[in-house]
């Protein structure tokens, strides 16, 4: 499992996808969660939107990571 820092919290979901280069745009990354392809914490999730924070877990595709703030 990979591991996705991020420097605040909440982050919207959408983001970290297109952050972590998994999709090639906000709007690609966007369709592909409203079609259900991305997971939080083992559910499917479909709101765009969605405030990811520390210790959540994502999936999209074969790839798996876990959301940590990073620590200055």
């Amino acid at each position: 499992m990979k591991i996705v820092e991020i420097t605040c919290e909440p982050v919207e979901l959408y983001k970290i996808l297109k952050f972590e280069g998994l999709v090639a745009s906000g709007g690609e990354a966007k369709a592909a969660i409203s079609l259900g392809y991305v997971r939080v914490n083992g559910h499917i999730e479909t709101q765009k939107r969605k405030k990811i924070v520390a210790g959540d877990t994502l999936q999209f595709g074969d790839d798996k990571f876990r959301v940590r703030l990073k620590q200055d």
